[in-house]
Parts: structure tokens; sequence; C-alpha cells
């Protein structure tokens, strides 16, 4: 998927500090306006996070109060008001939620146990902007654990879960973010984060590059004393790259999405568990039968395009990609073009990151009641505002779920607004989580306590040694038992006997 890319090795210690190699890509950097203003931020800003059309307390909970956060005196029971959220009270409930999330993070509970003797982020402060569910408090949690003090925001507008975010806020986290923020809402959170009196950030872990993006255009100083960025996201990544291209990229920057624990675990397995969870908690619709098109083949696609098959759709994939595009021939799937089944289908997912992938034109040709939603980071795949005009009618179903009616009675059925289907509109699989959260937390710890030198301003992969530690942790959550390699294999194999086991070029 990147382009151009050029590999260096850099040798350090073993374990974590291990070889890295790092690309780069030929791509400029989306530029943004930085102005703020409560009420007046600019309409085009942050398409990957926000939508200029969307009604924030739509999606909000019936049951809380339609008072801004940002309009209410908080305190937690420290009597700490750091912090904005929709309701502390409801941080007994998150607690429960945390408390489930860490029975199925094994290796994070493992890492703190490891390595919090010795606190390797003790001085790291660190400000994330990430989906804030329960997974993402056990992460922070141990960050905590490990040394580190944190600020957040949320990646996403309607991800947040407020009872978690309450948790955290109550255990002395200063988070900033609430389900159904409004755009301006969005930015000043991320603003409430960075610009503190006092405290200053050194590590950025990013989902997105929103977060990265805010502190480059308004306060561009503050990389003078920051070590690191970790992003996780096809998003973010394509934008640090962006930066790199341009020379702008002031600070080493980890590229977690590109790791095999991320690609091949979270992209794959968890959107293959969370696509059916997210289609039948807003539609309560049947799959067997259906006829489904997804657009992209990559780990989201094929995830996606395996759930759906084994319920009893008829799956059509499309691709730009000739090799992708043989592994869906090869899994059982027909290639097409989305305007040869656009007027068939009973739903259509994107998949890939890109832009307008979906159409008014392919809109205009869907057949009546199509379900349309997105499995992407960014909401840029279906040209939702090409929806906003006078011929057509929105009717709101229930949370998240929208009838966009034509003037001859045609509806489709779009699903969280073009956002992250699964985040937005149901949960994810725990387990899964753990492994993408605990890579984020070693690239934490690696970029943080590396020697000066070590990292230049550039984009970095992990070692393949990192990849392996983080599935070492969870293989005993199955009574998993590695086999090892004799002195004799591992001479013929030319290979360390406690790996790595496969060089930086192999594919998974």
């Amino acid at each position: 998927m990147l382009s151009s890319k050029k590999k260096y090795i850099v040798n350090g210690n073993s374990g974590i500090k291990a070889q890295i190699q790092f690309a780069d890509q030929k791509q400029e950097f989306n530029k943004r306006p930085t102005k703020i203003g409560r009420r007046s931020l600019s309409r085009s800003i942050s398409q990957s996070s926000t939508d200029s059309y969307s009604s924030a307390a739509s999606y909000t909970d019936s049951s809380d109060d339609e008072t801004s956060p940002r309009d209410k005196q908080q305190k937690n029971s420290k009597g700490s008001s750091d912090f904005c959220v929709k309701n502390i009270k409801q941080a007994e409930f998150g607690r429960r939620e945390i408390e489930i999330a860490e029975q199925e993070m094994p290796a994070l509970m493992a890492l703190r146990k490891r390595a919090q003797g010795e606190k390797p982020l003790a001085g790291a402060k660190i400000v994330g902007c990430t989906h804030i569910t329960a997974q993402t408090a056990v992460l922070m949690e141990t960050l905590g654990a490990l040394g580190a003090q944190c600020r957040w925001a949320a990646c996403n507008i309607y991800s947040t879960l407020n009872e978690v975010a309450a948790a955290l806020a109550e255990s002395g986290f200063p988070v900033f973010a609430w389900k159904g923020e409004s755009e301006d809402d969005f930015w000043w959170c991320i603003d409430r984060c960075v610009n503190v009196e006092g405290w200053q950030p050194n590590m950025i872990l990013d989902d997105g590059g929103d977060l990265t993006h805010w502190i480059y255009k308004k306060y561009p100083n503050m990389f003078k004393k920051i070590k690191g960025i970790v992003e996780e996201s096809v998003t973010g990544v394509h934008r640090l790259y962006q930066l790199s291209k341009a020379g702008k990229l002031c600070v080493p920057a980890m590229n977690v999405n590109d790791s095999v624990t991320k690609q091949k675990f979270d992209n794959l397995y968890c959107c293959r568990e969370s696509i059916l969870d997210g289609l039948k908690r807003t539609t309560d619709m049947m799959f067997g039968g259906k006829q489904v098109v997804v657009c992209g083949y990559g780990e989201v696609g094929k995830g996606c395009c395996a759930a759906l098959k084994a319920m009893g759709s008829i799956v059509y994939v499309t691709e730009i990609d000739p090799i992708c595009a043989l592994q869906a021939c090869m899994d059982g799937f027909r290639l097409v073009k989305l305007n040869e089944v656009i007027r068939q289908v009973d739903i259509v997912i994107t998949c890939t990151g890109n832009k307008n992938v979906v159409t008014r034109e392919h809109l205009d040709r869907m057949k009546n009641s199509c379900i349309v939603c997105n499995m992407g980071h960014s909401n840029t795949e279906i040209d939702v505002a090409s929806l906003r005009t006078p011929e057509l009618t929105w009717e709101r179903v229930r949370s998240q779920v929208d009838h966009v009616i034509w003037p001859d009675g045609k509806r489709i059925i779009l699903l969280a607004e073009g956002r992250l289907l699964n985040l937005s509109c149901s949960t994810v699989p725990t387990f899964v989580l753990s492994i993408t959260a605990t890579t984020q937390a070693l690239a934490l710890i690696e970029l943080y306590n590396a020697p000066e030198g070590r990292y230049k301003q550039d984009v970095y992969l992990l070692p393949k040694k990192m990849d392996e530690y983080v599935a070492s942790l969870h293989l005993p959550t199955f009574d998993a038992h590695l086999t090892e390699l004799t002195d004799e294999q591992a001479k013929y194999l030319g290979l360390n006997k406690n790996g790595p086991f496969k060089p930086n070029y192999y594919r998974y």
C-alpha cells in the first residue's frame, strides 16, 4: 500500500531495541485551517474525523441531558476538574467495563507486571488522540503504571464510551471526550489536551493524525521537546509520510499500522467479527442470501468478506490492486467494478482508505433499502455531502441509522453518516485490540528510551522481534505451546533460536 519505500537497518540491543526499518512516501501533507472558534471552525477541516453536516446531539444517549459538557462544572471525588466528559457520575459503570476488558488483554496486564518495577516511561508525558473505549482505558492505565503522565482526547466524535471516559476522569486522567461531539468540540478537546499551563507533552500517540496536525499548526515549538510520534491508522501513517517527504517531520515516528501484529490481527480478525455486529445492531438484518459488495480487499476487506460469506451472503469485491484482486478471486469472490453491481446489491461496504469511492451517481442508482456503510478510518469514502441537497429528505430511524429518501420514494439506509461502522455502531473484540495496544505501548517505550541519534526525523517500521514478542505474550491465553528449534535446525536455517524467525521482507 505504501510506495517508494527505502529500507534502512539500525542496529540496537536485543529485544525491543532491535532492528528497525523505515519508509518514505511521495505525498504532500494535507493542509488545514488552524483558527479556533467555538462556533466558527471551517467546514473543510478534518473530514477524517468529523462531518460538516453532523448532528452531534442525535447520537447521544437519550437518557442524557442535552447540556454540552463544555458548559458543565464537574469534579471527580478528588476535587479535580481537569477533564471534560458527559457525566462523571457514570464512572462506576465505566470502571466495570474496564475490569471486563482487562480479562481479555493479557499482554498489557503482563507488561504492567514485568515493567512496573523499572518504570520505563517515568518522566514521559504522553498526549493521546484515539478511540476512547474500555480497551483504550486499559492501555492508558498501563502507561500510567509504567510511569507516564497522560492527557487524552477522542479521534472520532461517535466512538467514545461516555461511562469509560468518566471512569478515567475519576481515576485522575485528564480526558476530554464524549459521544456526539460537534466539529468545534472535537478540536476544542484536542486543544485542551495540548494547551495546558505547566505541562508539555514529550510523546504523541495518535490515531488518524489529527493530534499531530493540530500541534504542527498551533504549537510547532512543542516539537522541540517531543521525542517521537506513534501512529496506528492508515490515514495517520500516510500523513506522516507526507510530512517526511516534504521535509517537515521534525521528530521520529513509529508506523504501528503496518506492523504485523496490527495489520494481520486487528485489521483482519477485528473487522471479521465487528462488521456483522455493527450491521446487525443497526439494521436487524439477516445476511443469508443478501448480495453485498465490499470495496477494497486489504486486510479489513478480507475480514469483512470472510464473515459475510460464512453467513451465506453473496459477496462481490472491487479492487484497484491486481495482487489483492487475485487474492479475492482465489478466495472465491467475484471481482467487479462497482457500476456493474450497484443496482442489484443489498449492502455496500467501503474499506479502501480512499475518497469518493461511493459517489452520488452510485447512490442515485442503488436499489430501494440498500444499506451503505464504511469500515475505513476516514469518513471520506462515501460522498455523504452530496446527499445534503434540497430534493432529498433525511429521516432518522434510530441512533446512527438514517433513511435518505429520493423524490420517487426510493430510500437508502446510511449508517453512522459514513463514519467507521464498528466503533461508531457496535463494539470490537477486546482480545484483538490487546495485540494492537501492546504494540503501541512497546513503541512508546522504545522511542522514549532510545538514545539520541538512534532514530532520525523519519517514519520507522517496527522490528520483527517486537511483533514476535507481542504475539508471544498472547499465546498463553490459548494454552499454546511453541516448538523450539534445535541448535542443528537453527544453524541450518541461519536463525537465532530466539528469533526473529522471518526476514523483514517476509509477507505473512
